[in-house]
């Protein structure tokens, strides 16, 4: 199991309802095809599975 994922925003947020724009801001995505590192724990897992329409994951 890989300890950071990459996870890139490829969707944009601007149609979502506001609590997944809350959720894709507080991923550190702020601009489209952004791309950040993250821990790879449940918090990380909770929040991506949240918006998995919008984003693109890989592990590190």
């Amino acid at each position: 199991m890989a300890d950071k994922v990459k996870v890139t925003l490829v969707k944009s947020p601007i149609g979502a309802i506001p609590k997944h724009r809350a959720t894709v801001k507080a991923l550190g995505l702020t601009k489209m095809h952004k791309t950040v590192e993250l821990p790879n724990n449940d918090a990380t897992k909770g929040m991506v599975q949240q918006v998995r329409h919008l984003v693109k994951v890989e592990e590190v």
